[in-house]
């Protein structure tokens, strides 16, 4: 096991390695203990909850991005009243990134923050999400819009829980994961070297601590997003949560994906990312999703990327890949945007006819 602390204003512990549910888990007993999880992980591991004690309460939301709402919140923070819970309860985050961002949001406010665990279960969220203290839930048609940064105590992560996963959850999480590798030279070159493996238990287990690593470290310099170094975080988002919206039939990580893909061929276009770094890139992303598909429609996605939270002027922002290590910003106007999605998507329809 392997143990980062992250050195912010509020230090989160962040424990990593096969056995650290095992070994963590046990000692968050003897409080008020308040486990928010889903129905699927609820099927799976929702007797593990016993390890937390007799004064332990769970509240389960339905699995899936249509729970990351307004109304599942205030369902979890009436529950929390009618349980008695107190001032000094602790909050269990166990599940993927809707439970992790929904039950972080939630012990934000509940008597005006409360102590939050994060014990993460999908492949996306031990990597990303549950790192970071970033909390929110969607509204309309805008993603993370309701939020703020709240930094859990503990992150445990366990690698035992991506044995029950479905291929589609791998990869959504490799979405994630090639983010990092565009983000990092040296998880790069371990990408390049092991894309046979990408599906390995003991290869995902060593690249999940690289990722939290690279994480933690830009958390440190910027927890709240204010100088700019998290943005970073965000490559491959805009577009990618932009045709989450639209088309909404794909996994999270896996529109992460296209997204990369898309704002990749961007940077082409503009002269910014090329040669042998942008095809191995490219190369990483159509490992893990085959082929990168055309939208007839995709230039509504520009409608929808204008409201996305990372725009700091009516210009839409698009974080790309550059050099092995290096990122850049493009801020773009939302018809050249449009104009250049719709040029990408063209040029794959004869591919995937």
């Amino acid at each position: 096991m392997q143990e980062i602390t992250l050195q912010t204003a509020k230090k989160s512990v962040i424990r990593c390695g096969a056995g650290s549910f095992e070994a963590y888990a046990p000692k968050l007993s003897g409080r008020q203990v308040f486990v928010i999880t889903d129905t699927n992980v609820d099927r799976l591991y929702g007797d593990l909850c016993s390890v937390f004690g007799e004064n332990t309460h769970k509240f389960v939301i339905r699995a899936g991005e249509k729970s990351k709402t307004p109304r599942t919140l205030l369902e979890i923070l009436n529950k929390m009243l009618s349980c008695g819970m107190r001032r000094n309860c602790l909050v269990v985050a166990l599940g993927g990134g809707v439970v992790g961002d929904v039950a972080g949001l939630a012990a934000a406010l509940y008597m005006r923050g409360v102590h939050l665990v994060q014990i993460p279960t999908t492949l996306l969220a031990q990597v990303d999400s549950s790192v970071g203290g970033k909390t929110a839930v969607d509204m309309g048609e805008v993603k993370n819009v309701i939020g703020t940064f709240y930094q859990p105590e503990e992150v445990i992560v366990d690698p035992r829980f991506l044995a029950t996963l479905p291929k589609r959850e791998i990869r959504c999480g490799l979405g994630e994961i090639i983010k990092y590798g565009a983000l990092n030279k040296e998880i790069y070159n371990k990408l390049l070297k092991n894309t046979r493996k990408l599906n390995s238990g003991k290869f995902l287990e060593e690249i999940i601590y690289d990722c939290i690593a690279h994480k933690a470290s830009v958390v440190e310099k910027d927890e709240t997003d204010i100088s700019g170094a998290r943005k970073t975080l965000n490559l491959g988002h805009t577009t990618g949560h932009a045709l989450e919206l639209l088309y909404g039939k794909l996994s999270h990580g896996e529109y992460v994906l296209i997204g990369t893909y898309y704002e990749l061929q961007i940077a082409r276009k503009l002269g910014i990312c090329g040669g042998q770094y942008a095809e191995n890139i490219e190369k990483l992303v159509l490992t893990v999703i085959k082929r990168a598909p055309f939208f007839g429609d995709i230039e509504r996605a520009a409608e929808l990327a204008v409201h996305d939270k990372k725009n700091e002027t009516e210009l839409i922002s698009l974080i790309v890949p550059k050099h092995e290590g290096e990122c850049a910003e493009i801020s773009i106007k939302k018809d050249e945007y449009a104009r250049y999605l719709k040029e990408v998507s063209d040029s794959l329809r004869g591919e995937n006819g």
